[in-house]
């Protein structure tokens, strides 16, 4: 069973296919799209709060013409201690797959493993793959002719300002390597990438390691692209102090973008907190793509369950 829990669960030859897809999904929203998943029905499991992930998950399984099942963690026998094991096996029974976002990445690598459906990865601490395909997809329309001309971004350099051992900056890290794309991470020493990911990327390409800098000047100069996230995450409550005290010389400000290219880009996955790893200036500006980079959450996770769903037929 085919699932996709990280960046490369999808090959180097099947990841412009999803994105051919995503691009398409996107041209026919209105209305004449393709429903592949006619008649399913898709569970939703959500350990943490969401509003872009629950409502473009939700929406693009209605689009595709499944059912969106929700279910929060709390109303289920979860909370009360049934096993991840029990559960997957009976969610399969009902089920045709199931979208997670949750804490460990261990939780959806465990689903997966007793579903025997396709299981998508909607968040975890560890990465957030979906975003991060999306935020590609953003970049090559931003410097190509559509979503999808991924030869666009070859050579391109992004720098990811803050928590650099954070989910969004271990799947830069990924992503950097699958897309062709320099990705520079800086941020404090102490906040500098894992052992986990740096082994993950030797994995996919051998002797490299994740470039990081201290230096938000050095970092910046000759970037096309610049991408921050929340410096507290949901987890980090009672580190919040310490994060807010250590990051800020890592804020992206508008003297700091005039840095990066003349025709450079602002991302962030959302919610912002302006003031902190970013100003309001720098979210109000033209060179924000934020709102188009939610939006591509939806059709680029649309491919990826249509694709996901089509395998599962074929297993079948």
């Amino acid at each position: 069973m085919r699932h996709f829990l990280k960046e490369t669960d999808f090959s180097p030859a099947e990841i412009p296919l999803i994105f051919s897809m995503a691009a398409e999904f996107k041209r026919l929203r209105d209305g004449s799209y393709p429903k592949p998943l006619e008649g399913q029905s898709w569970g939703m499991i959500f350990y943490k709060n969401s509003t872009r992930t629950r409502i473009s998950f939700e929406v693009g399984l209605r689009e595709l013409g499944a059912h969106a099942v929700r279910l929060d963690t709390n109303a289920t026998q979860i909370s009360r201690g049934e096993s991840i094991e029990d559960t997957a096996k009976v969610m399969g029974r009902y089920l045709h797959g199931l979208v997670i976002r949750t804490y460990g990445q261990e939780i959806v690598d465990e689903f997966a493993q007793h579903a025997g459906i396709p299981v998508v990865n909607a968040l975890t601490d560890y990465l957030h793959p979906c975003q991060i395909y999306a935020d590609v997809f953003t970049l090559a329309e931003k410097f190509g002719e559509d979503g999808a001309d991924l030869a666009s971004l070859k050579g391109r350099k992004l720098v990811f300002f803050g928590d650099c051992n954070s989910n969004m900056a271990n799947s830069w890290v990924l992503a950097g390597a699958l897309f062709g794309i320099e990705v520079v991470l800086c941020g404090p020493p102490s906040f500098g990438p894992g052992k986990e990911i740096a082994a993950e990327l030797a994995r996919i390409a051998p002797g490299k390691t994740p470039a990081f800098t201290e230096n938000p000047e050095e970092a910046i100069e000759g970037a096309d692209a610049v991408y921050t996230d929340v410096w507290v995450s949901m987890g980090d409550e009672e580190e919040a102090a310490a994060r807010l005290k250590a990051m800020r010389p890592y804020s992206v400000t508008a003297d700091l973008m005039k840095k990066a290219k003349p025709e450079s880009i602002f991302l962030h996955c959302m919610p912002a907190h302006p003031g902190e790893e970013v100003t309001q200036e720098v979210l109000s500006s033209e060179k924000s793509v934020l709102f188009d980079e939610a939006e591509n959450r939806l059709h680029m996770q649309k491919a990826i369950l249509a694709q996901l769903g089509e395998w599962a037929k074929q297993e079948k």
